[in-house]
């Protein structure tokens, strides 16, 4: 019987979130959520649940994964319906694979419920799609944020020769650098790349540039909300250009 979940919340707002979701924290004992958990998805949760902060914020104190393995498996084995809730979805940058591994270890039943993830998200909520006809015919996800902290290593070339749309997560306080090394490969400094702070949510803030001006931008702007920054020729869009961007940030 399968007693843990791995629930995708999405980008925070109860409307995105998937009708499994909502059964599932309805009828869940215990929900170990992450601080990107929007409140309002929260107030869902049965009140005979109990919530558990358990943090994983980038930049922010949080529990150590390890914890969070180690109570996913003592409330399973104490025999409550938990549920593990990350936002976004727990299969991109969710660190699902290491909670996987606790629970198979230990013979614990579980089961992955997908969510929402940032880059369709803010795509969305922008009306832009991130792939384009003979424009961009690839996405790809990156983290702007180590294990170890700072940038992590890619493959800067084959990102700046591969023509398709960067989705940076977690990449606000790494983006100087990143734009650095994918001009350094050959990426146009010109090449359209926006910044979305909640994206999906009430207090979205769109910062729309160039791969070249978009870090000083953002470091201007100071975001407090999580941040995805989306790079790629895909972004010059008529609809961008026309002011999409400038309502979006108004609403």
């Amino acid at each position: 019987m399968t007693s843990v979940f791995l629930v995708g919340a999405g980008p925070g707002d109860p409307d995105l979130l998937t009708v499994k979701a909502l059964r599932l924290l309805q009828t869940a004992d215990v929900v170990l959520h992450d601080s990107l958990v929007g409140k309002k998805i929260l107030t869902l949760v049965s009140n005979k649940a109990r919530l558990v902060d358990v943090g994983k914020r980038c930049g922010k104190t949080s529990a150590a994964q390890g914890e969070i393995c180690r109570l996913l498996v003592a409330e399973a084995r104490a025999g409550y319906r938990v549920v593990r809730l990350k936002g976004g979805d727990p299969m991109v940058f969710g660190r699902a694979t290491e909670e996987m591994d606790a629970l198979r270890e230990t013979g614990i039943a579980f089961e992955v419920v997908p969510g929402i993830t940032a880059a369709t998200a803010a795509a969305a909520a922008l009306q832009i799609s991130l792939t384009r006809r003979e424009v961009a015919r690839s996405v790809h996800f990156l983290t702007g944020h180590g294990a170890a902290g700072g940038l992590p290593e890619h493959d800067w070339v084959a990102l700046a020769r591969g023509g398709g749309t960067l989705a940076v997560y977690m990449g606000a306080q790494t983006l100087p650098g990143l734009a650095a090394h994918l001009i350094e490969a050959g990426m146009s400094p010109d090449t359209p790349a926006l910044a979305v702070e909640n994206a999906a949510l009430p207090g979205q803030r769109v910062l729309s540039g160039t791969l070249g001006a978009l870090p000083r931008l953002l470091a201007t702007a100071a975001p407090e909300g999580p941040v995805l920054v989306l790079i790629g020729q895909a972004l010059a869009d008529e609809a961008v250009a026309q002011g999409t961007l400038a309502a979006a940030v108004a609403g």
